[in-house]
């Protein structure tokens, strides 16, 4: 029996990512660039069947799509939930007997996987708009260092530039699909 592929975003030629602004304030800019940058995960992954984005195309990388999305997920609760937020929730995809978790194990459901990730992105989203400004500082709870809602995003911004640089690779051994 064959069963129609389930797709997770929408279909690669449909490139309907937010417009990155000309000018702009400093949070309406890293904001849009984050965004896009989501966007653009998602858009690496639009129109494959959950075998192609459990897939860990290049080998010996354990890497895979749906490996990068689980990791995003969690890098994003990580970084403004619990650090900037404070919010006592536990982590996703990682323990210190399996830190490696998000690329490791892939036996769920990767709607399900899709759905927390953006769950994860909306929050931060709220989370950013809720602070008074990026200058907004929380201490670091591995180091005891201050670090803003600034350097968070920024360093959110190189970590999905990082990984959608891994999804294009991906994605082009999947498929052969190239693109932003």
């Amino acid at each position: 029996m064959t069963s129609t592929p389930q797709h997770f975003a929408p279909r690669w030629s449909d490139d309907d990512r937010p417009a990155l602004p000309g000018a702009g304030g400093e949070r309406e800019t890293l904001s849009a660039v984050l965004d896009w940058h989501r966007a653009t995960l998602a858009l690496k992954c639009a129109g494959l069947s959950p075998e192609q984005l459990n897939e860990r195309a290049i080998p010996p990388s354990t890497m895979s799509l749906h490996g990068l999305v689980r990791h995003l997920a969690g890098v994003e609760r990580w970084w403004f939930r619990i650090q900037f937020a404070g919010e006592d929730i536990p982590l996703l995809h990682y323990s210190d007997d399996d830190p490696d978790q998000d690329f490791d194990d892939l036996d769920g459901d990767v709607a399900e996987d899709f759905a927390l990730w953006r769950a994860e992105c909306d929050r931060s989203r709220q989370i950013t708009a809720a602070a008074a400004s990026l200058d907004a500082t929380v201490v670091r709870r591995s180091t005891g260092e201050p670090f803003s809602l600034r350097r968070i995003m920024i360093d959110l911004i190189a970590e999905y530039a990082r990984h959608n640089g891994h999804a294009d690779l991906l994605r082009e051994r999947l498929d052969g699909t190239t693109g932003q």
